[in-house]
């Protein structure tokens, strides 16, 4: 399979496109600047931005399926409005180029799993830290869910560095869910699996250990 992935120069995208090329998945990076990923082994590499529909449809040529790993800097006080327009540039253009699969990463704490991460980071760290954030990865699932493709939206859990487990839990049932973590690692297998089952085709899966 052929798979674009934005936000392949993050460190979960960065295992996204090492997993996916490990499986023998032809993959295509649209990156900001190729000299900033020249480390990124194994796919072939486009230039441009993310919000531009040019970019995105020279990018998905011949595709067969999206990941979007893109993420965004807390911003306590600015507004975010990075993941929601270049979801709805990429939205338009797969539409467009009638490529039908989407696995997008947003995270615990968008949209239903709101009030889910513990007492820290429902009470303090989203409102204080993320809350622009989780604005803009609310707008970015909406588009998601108004869409006609064959989605799937994957919701981590806090994210470390630590090794994969292998074992993990994917739920959309949160009752008794109150925060967690998970390798990215992990979770960039899981987003990879998704791409030729349809276990959880236009669901929004929460992962953790």
């Amino acid at each position: 399979m052929k798979i674009l992935v934005l936000g392949a120069t993050g460190a979960t995208g960065r295992l996204i496109v090492g997993k996916a090329v490990a499986e023998g998945h032809e993959v295509v990076a649209l990156v900001r600047a190729k000299a900033k990923a020249a480390d990124i082994a194994g796919a072939e590499l486009v230039e441009g931005d993310a919000r531009d529909p040019a970019a995105l449809t020279r990018a998905i040529a011949g595709c067969d399926a999206v990941v979007s790993s893109l993420g965004t800097a807390m911003s306590p006080f600015r507004e975010v409005t990075l993941l929601s327009t270049a979801t709805r540039a990429l939205v338009g253009v797969m539409e467009q180029q009638a490529v039908r699969r989407l696995v997008c990463i947003t995270g615990l704490g968008a949209g239903d799993s709101r009030g889910h991460g513990g007492f820290v980071f429902d009470r303090l760290f989203l409102p204080l830290m993320l809350r622009k954030v989780y604005e803009d990865k609310d707008r970015q699932e909406n588009v998601i869910r108004a869409s006609t493709l064959d989605w799937t939206v994957v919701r981590p859990t806090v994210l470390n560095d630590k090794p994969a487990r292998g074992a993990i839990k994917a739920l959309t049932d949160l009752s008794g869910v109150h925060g967690g973590t998970i390798a990215r690692s992990d979770v960039a297998d899981f987003v990879v699996q998704q791409l030729t089952t349809d276990a959880w085709l236009r669901k929004t899966p929460l992962i953790t250990w």
